[in-house]
């Protein structure tokens, strides 16, 4: 090829490209947008209690992106329950997708086997109340801790949590009236 015709092929190839409309930027990608309830954005700390049942308690721990519910039961004159002694938490992240997490804790079959399990959970509603949580609140589990084959569906259940009021302090001690130094 000459060196005319490789000018006038790199020209036109030049033009050809030049006369094509400009590509309009595709449009930034869209930010999905918040679906943690309203009021839930603000800090939920503190201490709640279950609107149906005060003997259950939950301290609230919140770093602005999760919430952790330490489950504890308040001292009752009636026997204990049999897994008093487990631990349950609750744990809620704020995500696009809303204020999820799940609700762990440890649940004996039949035979008296420990199973660590976890139910979905998520926060319906925050309010100067409290909280309104929806989780599973029962599950069949076989005796190797796997959801049973053929035992009922999972059941989901609306909780409120109410927030307890922080008790009263005593007042600082000013000290007793003091006699006589010298008596």
């Amino acid at each position: 090829m000459s060196r005319t015709r490789l000018w006038i092929a790199a020209g036109g190839l030049a033009t050809a490209l030049t006369a094509c409309p400009a590509r309009t930027p595709a449009p930034p990608p869209t930010v999905p947008s918040n679906q943690v309830p309203p009021g839930c954005e603000r800090n939920q700390m503190g201490e709640y209690q279950h609107a149906d049942n005060p003997s259950f308690r939950y301290q609230g721990a919140d770093d602005g992106s999760t919430l952790t519910l330490s489950v504890t039961r308040a001292q009752q004159e009636a026997p204990a329950p049999a897994d008093a002694g487990t631990a349950v938490s609750i744990v809620l992240e704020r995500t696009p997708e809303g204020f999820v997490g799940e609700t762990r804790a440890t649940v004996f079959t039949a035979a008296g086997t420990a199973c660590p399990v976890s139910f979905p959970t998520r926060v319906v509603g925050c309010d100067d109340q409290g909280l309104t949580l929806r989780s599973v609140s029962a599950m069949a589990l076989d005796e190797d801790c796997r959801p049973a084959a053929h035992g009922t569906q999972p059941e989901w259940k609306e909780q409120r949590l109410l927030k307890r009021e922080a008790p009263a302090q005593p007042a600082p001690d000013a000290g007793t009236p003091s006699g006589d130094a010298g008596d």
